[in-house]
C-alpha cells in the first residue's frame, strides 16, 4: 500500500508540480483550521491551480480509491474538514484568482479560493455589493462559502450563500467536470443541478469556480446598538424596523446580557457603549439610500422607541470606527478564549417566539447537569439563527451538552444546524431535523455519485 501511495504521489506531481504538492513531512506548522489548535493531519496536501488539474487528480485518486477531504479557509465549525494521517487533502488555495467583474450585470467570477473578504473589496471598488458577509471574512474562502451554505449577518436581506451563487463549475468524485457558468438570473432549463453543491460540504462534489451575484451597494451604513427590556419588544422590534425602513435592514443581531458583559468586560478590549443593563441587546444595521435624510429619520425613530419605552438605551454610530466598535462586540471570540480553557459553540434555528422559552430551558437543563457551567447566547436573531458559547466546566465531554441543546429542538421543529453545516460534530443529531426519509434519499444521490465513498467520507451522515 505505501508504494502504491508513493505511486499516486508522483502521478500527482506531475499534474500540479511541485509546488501543488506537500507530502506528509512537508506540512509542519500547517494548520487543520482556525479553530482546532492542532497540526494539519494528512498524507499530502494537493493544490491545483484550475479546474482542469483538479479534474486529473480526481481522476487518479478515483482509480487508487484514495480518500480526498476537500479544504478552503479551514475557517468550519462542524468538522467537515477534518482529515487523518492516510487522507489526501485538497486545497483551493491556488485557486486563488477573480476572473472578471461584471458590472452590467452586476456578477463576478472568481475560483473557488479566493477569499471573501477579497471579493467585497472587489466589488466595492466597483461601486457594487457581494452581500454576503461572516466574522470569519478575511480568511474562509468563497468555495467552502458555497460548500457549507455560508450565512452570516446579512441574510435578513439577502439570503444565505445560495441565494448569492448565479454558475457553479465542479469535479465530481470521478474527476467529471459539471459546468454551469450561467450569469443570468432565470435559467429554469430543467433541474437546477447548481443547487445540489450547495451545503454539500464537499460530499458530492468540489467547487472550482463561480458567479457570484453582486448588488448596487448603498450610500451608506449606519448601525446602531439598542438596549431592550423584553424578549418580545427585540421580536416586535424586528418587524418595526422592517416596515418603518423598508428594505433598507440589512443586519438584526441580539445579545443576550451574558455575552455582552462578557464581551464588553474585563477580558475584552471593548468598553462598553450603553451605560443602561438589559436583558437583550440589539445590533442593527441599516442601510442608507437617502443621503440628506437617511441618517435623521433612523435617529427620529430611535428617539420615538427610547419616548415609548421600547429600549431602555440606545447608540448610533458617529463614525467607521465606532460601528467597527460595535461589532466588535459581536463577532470577537478572543475574550471567552482568555477566561475560559476550553469552548463548545453552537449554530441552531428555531422560531422567534419560542427562542426565548428555548435558551432558558437550555440554560436551566445546562446548570442542572453542571453547577459550574456557563452560558452565552447570541445570533442573527433576524432570521432565527441563534448561537451558543458554552463553557461546560472542568473535565466536562461534550456530548451531554450535545443532547441538552439539541434535543428540545425536535419538538420546536427547528434545525441542529442554521449555516454551519452538519460535518462530523452534528452528524449524530440530522436525525432530529431531517426525516429518515430525507436522509436515505440524500443516501441514495451520494452513493451514485460517489460509489467509492472517496470524497469527504464520514461527514454528514453515514455512507
Amino acid at each position: 500500500m505505501a508504494t502504491d501511495r508513493s505511486l499516486l504521489l508522483q502521478q500527482i506531481e506531475t499534474v500540479v508540480g511541485k509546488v501543488g504538492l506537500l507530502r506528509a513531512d512537508q506540512l509542519a506548522g500547517r494548520s487543520a483550521g482556525i479553530w482546532s489548535g492542532s497540526a494539519l493531519k494528512a498524507l499530502a496536501l494537493v493544490r491545483p491551480a484550475s479546474t482542469a488539474e483538479v479534474s486529473a487528480v480526481m481522476k487518479l485518486c478515483h482509480a487508487a480509491r484514495q480518500v480526498v477531504v476537500p479544504a478552503g479557509g479551514m475557517t468550519g465549525l462542524a468538522g467537515g474538514h477534518e482529515s487523518c494521517d492516510a487522507d489526501i487533502v485538497l486545497s483551493s488555495e491556488r485557486l486563488n484568482r477573480i476572473e472578471s467583474l461584471d458590472t452590467h450585470s452586476r456578477c463576478m467570477t472568481v475560483q473557488a479560493g479566493v477569499i471573501l473578504q477579497t471579493v467585497q473589496q472587489a466589488a466595492d471598488a466597483a461601486g457594487l455589493l457581494f452581500a454576503l458577509d461572516l466574522g470569519a471574512r478575511a480568511s474562509c474562502t468563497i468555495g467552502g462559502n458555497i460548500a457549507t451554505n455560508a450565512g452570516g449577518v446579512r441574510v435578513l436581506r439577502f439570503g444565505m450563500m445560495r441565494e448569492q451563487v448565479l454558475g457553479l463549475e465542479v469535479v465530481l468524485a470521478d474527476g467529471s467536470i459539471v459546468s454551469s457558468m450561467f450569469s443570468v438570473l432565470k435559467n429554469n432549463a430543467g433541474y437546477d443541478l447548481r443547487q445540489m453543491f450547495v451545503g454539500s460540504e464537499g460530499t458530492l462534489g468540489i467547487v472550482t469556480r463561480a458567479i457570484l451575484r453582486l448588488h448596487e451597494a448603498p450610500l451608506a451604513v449606519e448601525t446602531a446598538l439598542l438596549a431592550v427590556p423584553s424578549w418580545k419588544q427585540v421580536m416586535a422590534l424586528l418587524r418595526y424596523f422592517d416596515a418603518a425602513l423598508p428594505g433598507a435592514l440589512a443586519a438584526y443581531e441580539v445579545l443576550w446580557r451574558d455575552f455582552y458583559r462578557l464581551n464588553t468586560g474585563p477580558h475584552s478590549s471593548v468598553d462598553a457603549p450603553l451605560a443602561t443593563e438589559a436583558p437583550y441587546y440589539v445590533l442593527l444595521d441599516v442601510f442608507i439610500s437617502d443621503s440628506e435624510h437617511g441618517r435623521a429619520k433612523l435617529e427620529t425613530l430611535l428617539t420615538a422607541l427610547l419616548e415609548r419605552g421600547d429600549i431602555s438605551d440606545g447608540a448610533l454610530g458617529s463614525s467607521e470606527r465606532e460601528r467597527a466598535r460595535f461589532w466588535q462586540i459581536r463577532e470577537n471570540f478572543e475574550p471567552e478564549q482568555r477566561r475560559y480553557d476550553k469552548i463548545y459553540g453552537y449554530d441552531v434555528s428555531l422560531p422567534l417566539e419560542a427562542m426565548e422559552t428555548y435558551v432558558d430551558e437550555v440554560r436551566s437543563r445546562l446548570l442542572q447537569c453542571f453547577a459550574d457551567a456557563e452560558l452565552f447566547a447570541y445570533g442573527h436573531i433576524g432570521d432565527g439563527n441563534l448561537h451558543f458559547s458554552i463553557y461546560p466546566g472542568a473535565g466536562r465531554e461534550r456530548d451531554v451538552v450535545d443532547d441538552i441543546v439539541y434535543q428540545p429542538l425536535q419538538a420546536l421543529h427547528g434545525s441542529v444546524s442554521a449555516e454551519h453545516g452538519i460535518g462530523i460534530e452534528k452528524k449524530a443529531y440530522l436525525g432530529y431535523t431531517r426525516s429518515a426519509g430525507e436522509i436515505e434519499l440524500m443516501r441514495k444521490t451520494r452513493r451514485m455519485m460517489d460509489p467509492h465513498n472517496i470524497l469527504n467520507p464520514g461527514k454528514i451522515f453515514d455512507y
